[in-house]
């Protein structure tokens, strides 16, 4: 007689090839609307799973897990990032959690570059004059940009997505600058001829271009807050395509509107789906709704990398992208 399948819910909508994967190996409860869940039913979810498959607009605190009853025995995030989940506390009460890694990487690099390009080339104010009919032909002076070839680039976080920005960046002739947790083997810093900069304070004073690639965690909260803001180049431009809390964006705000700060690309931000309005009037920013994944391939194989850690999970192994309290 087989063994009963596992009971999954999902709690976001998600690639119909990845749906379909998953009704033709759990016993899978679907999300009908693309919406997130309330509170209550994210509990309720938990209280009548075997596996919860979350995203990162589901945020599942202690309290939640601590009503979640004792059925829940894995939480499968769609996504690589967990800092919306306490890890710590649903290790504690026996339960798993594992993430996606490593399959968003080169999309999110792409966007970085994309982003990059649209602040100091000015794309998004040329198109919005296309778009507008306001155009009335070429200048010599008009939508003047910056190059950036030969520019600094620092990037905050030189794991598996910073490296890939800096790969992108080379390839533009961006000088390559970053700060990490641990400092990278000699043979990595070579290929990039990276240069590694212990402090933070100091490489952010010199760097034409900031991206943000560091994941969010108690230490990385407002790492760019106020007083390392003010330490910008006024030419300078940041790029954030990795959590929002990492950029104080009050402080953000009033420097750009002061002329402290050249420009912004932000793909996330500090409120989540919660804008800070004055981000909207600055012509000198360009605003994406978290993005940086979206691709057709990069969500396939999001879920692919979920059904493979239920899978292997519900055959009585440790799924491969486990998260562990010190990961985050």
């Amino acid at each position: 007689m087989p063994a009963p399948r596992l009971s999954v819910v999902v709690t976001r909508r998600l690639p119909e090839v990845v749906e379909t994967r998953m009704k033709e190996l759990f016993d899978v409860e679907l999300r009908a609307e693309d919406t997130p869940m309330t509170r209550e039913e994210l509990v309720a979810a938990m209280a009548r799973a075997d596996v919860l498959v979350p995203t990162l607009t589901d945020h599942i605190d202690a309290n939640m897990l601590a009503q979640a009853g004792d059925r829940l025995r894995l939480i499968a995030n769609y996504g690589a990032g967990v800092d919306h989940i306490d890890v710590a506390s649903a290790r504690q009460r026996g339960v798993l959690v594992s993430n996606t890694p490593g399959v968003v990487t080169e999309d999110t690099a792409d966007m970085v570059m994309g982003l990059i390009l649209g602040v100091t080339r000015r794309i998004p104010e040329g198109l919005a004059a296309m778009q507008s009919g306001s155009w009335t032909g070429w200048s010599p002076t008009a939508f003047l940009g910056g190059r950036i070839g030969g520019k600094r680039l620092g990037i905050l976080g030189m794991g598996r997505i910073g490296q890939a920005v800096a790969r992108r960046a080379r390839a533009f002739g961006m000088q390559i600058h970053y700060h990490n947790r641990r400092r990278l083997r000699p043979e990595t810093e070579a290929e990039f001829e990276a240069t590694y900069w212990e402090s933070i304070d100091q490489m952010v004073a010199r760097m034409d271009v900031i991206s943000v690639n560091c994941p969010h965690t108690p230490s990385t909260f407002h790492l760019l807050n106020a007083r390392r803001l003010k330490m910008l180049k006024p030419t300078a431009v940041i790029v954030n395509t990795s959590r929002g809390e990492v950029i104080d964006e009050n402080a953000l705000v009033r420097g750009l509107k002061a002329g402290e700060i050249a420009g912004a690309g932000l793909d996330v931000f500090e409120r989540g789906a919660e804008l800070n309005p004055e981000l909207r009037t600055l012509p000198n920013v360009v605003l994406l709704p978290h993005m940086g994944s979206a691709t057709v391939e990069g969500r396939a194989e999001m879920g692919e990398k979920v059904i493979i850690n239920i899978k292997t999970f519900a055959d009585g192994h440790r799924p491969p992208d486990l998260v562990v309290p010190a990961m985050v």
